[in-house]
């Protein structure tokens, strides 16, 4: 049996009730939906800075195609056991 520790007067008394501040924050009133689209035209405009193709980004990626060791063997083994190792979702499991 578990014996309790507290009280068990749950009564509330009233010198225990105070009311609010009058210094305490009230909350902004509430404001319609609105929409601002001065972060979407940032985003257009630095996204229209970016060239399209960026020479250094094919470089990179036509080295690595031809490279015969990437991804690693290692890779390879440890994503294969991981797919080995994984759940069949299209299994029914209800």
């Amino acid at each position: 049996m578990i014996n309790s520790t507290s009280s068990t007067d749950r009564t509330v008394r009233a010198d225990a009730v105070t009311a609010p501040s009058v210094s305490a924050k009230r909350l902004p009133a509430p404001r319609s939906d609105q929409l601002s689209t001065e972060s979407a035209a940032f985003l257009h405009s630095e996204l229209a800075r970016q060239p399209e193709i960026r020479p250094e980004v094919v470089e990179r990626a036509r080295a690595l195609a031809a490279d015969p060791n990437y991804p690693s063997r290692d890779v390879l083994k440890n994503i294969g056991a991981f797919l080995l190792n994984s759940a069949d979702l299209s299994e029914d499991r209800s």
